[in-house]
């Protein structure tokens, strides 16, 4: 059953935590699997020193990726430069530190959301980024620690599932650049020193190329052959309250999304905006998540990409939990070991999570959940997508599982995970 926002419900202690990547038993794994899978596990941290990232353009230009991999189902008018609309990848190899000539760089990590908003958000960002800058400055000699791996015998290509063609360049050695936002690249840098590290890709600063500043990050995808991936949108709402503001303020009516509006439900639209034969962006947003289980179950899968390279982003009507569990179902493939795989690797993650300073004091809007698993057994869960993640004001903390009010800042992240393991559970056969 799941649970309605309120009803919190405890973790178990499921002991130390461990990076998010399940891996098979040595029994079910081939000699060279098994190598890799130990080095993995037995490599000592290795010490990379990040320096100041470069301070992004406004409106800069990016040039066009030439880059591996499947794009499908692009929105460009819903995406915002600070989502990760990628499938990105694993634990890599380092790259070595690149002198740039204001700065030098290294690091972000992959994300991947799928419909996200551009003009509120940027606009949001720009003061808040100004404000954030200070912050960078301390941050000069900031020291990552990452894990050293054995190096890469085949990497997967790199997917771009839906989003703004060009948000992503492949970096090579395993990592991915991601069109630099500043309030995503504040999040990175936070985490990596958080206990949410394991359960977020690896953030190595700011690289630039052809005149734009990109993330760098590690590729998700690395360690895994011909990878199945989903993404998850988590929370009971993708848009902050800060834009609900703005919007009150000055609100811009848009007629390509009473358009899109239309498309989905001719009687959606109220009769003060089918006159007008647009809506507010928020207002479409808004309506677009009563939609999907987002309202419903505090969360939504947002695309599946399968290992025959097949991409799927019809979920926009996934609604009910009989509908959830059949798109999850599909996804592993009727996998009884990879469905209690993943159920695993959440609980661990919900057990970090309600002991992570930054979650606690952040309110976490439009980021997701990305779950990479392959044949051999592999599966990993990462938290990708921090765009839109800000910080609440002092004293006030979140606990991520209360109903929304406004002013209260709560996301429903924790409600939605909740809810997420509940059906995995149901899913599994009674031992």
């Amino acid at each position: 059953m799941t649970k309605t926002p309120g009803s919190a419900a405890p973790c178990p202690d499921v002991g130390d935590m461990i990076p998010s990547v399940h891996w098979p038993s040595p029994a079910a794994q081939q000699p060279e699997q098994q190598s890799r899978a130990a080095a993995l596990r037995a490599a000592p941290p290795e010490l990379r020193v990040t320096c100041e990232p470069c301070v992004a353009q406004t409106e800069p230009q990016l040039h066009q990726p030439n880059s591996s991999g499947l794009s499908c189902g692009s929105q460009p008018d819903e995406e915002s430069v600070c989502s990760d609309s990628g499938f990105g990848g694993s634990p890599a190899s380092s790259l070595g530190l690149r002198k740039l000539s204001d700065c030098s760089s290294v690091g972000l990590s992959p994300t991947s959301s799928f419909e996200e908003y551009e003009e509120e958000v940027s606009g949001i960002t720009e003061g808040r980024d100004a404000a954030t800058r200070h912050d960078a400055e301390k941050n000069k000699n900031m020291v990552n620690w990452s894990p050293v791996v054995v190096p890469l015998k085949k990497r997967a290509p790199w997917v771009q599932v839906v989003g703004h063609a060009g948000n992503f360049q492949t970096g090579g050695d395993g990592k991915l650049l991601k069109k630099y936002c500043a309030s995503e690249q504040q999040c990175l840098q936070r985490l990596m020193d958080d206990v949410l590290r394991p359960f977020v890709p690896a953030y190595h600063g700011v690289t630039r190329r052809d005149e734009q500043d990109y993330n760098l990050m590690d590729d998700l995808l690395s360690y895994f052959d011909s990878p199945c991936i989903m993404d998850c949108k988590m929370g009971s709402r993708t848009y902050l309250e800060e834009e609900l503001k703005k919007a009150r303020k000055n609100p811009q009516p848009r007629k390509d999304m009473y358009e899109k509006m239309v498309a989905v439900d001719p009687e959606a639209p109220t009769p003060e905006e089918k006159v007008q034969q647009a809506v507010l962006k928020t207002r479409y947003m808004q309506w677009r998540e009563t939609l999907s289980s987002t309202a419903t179950l505090g969360f939504r899968i947002e695309g599946i990409k399968k290992s025959d390279g097949m991409c799927n982003t019809n979920f926009k009507r996934t609604k009910s939990k009989e509908e959830v569990m059949q798109a999850l179902d599909d996804f592993v493939d009727s996998s009884v070991s990879l469905l209690r795989n993943y159920q695993q690797r959440l609980k661990e993650l919900r057990l970090v999570l309600e002991k992570s300073d930054f979650f606690k004091t952040h309110e976490v809007v439009g980021s997701s959940l990305l779950f990479v698993h392959d044949q051999s057994g592999r599966a990993g869960v990462w938290m990708i997508d921090f765009g839109k993640t800000v910080s609440v004001p002092p004293p006030l903390t979140l606990d991520h599982r209360s109903p929304w009010a406004e002013g209260n800042r709560e996301d429903g992240y924790l409600w939605g995970l909740d809810n997420f393991i509940d059906i995995l559970t149901d899913m599994l056969p009674v031992q």
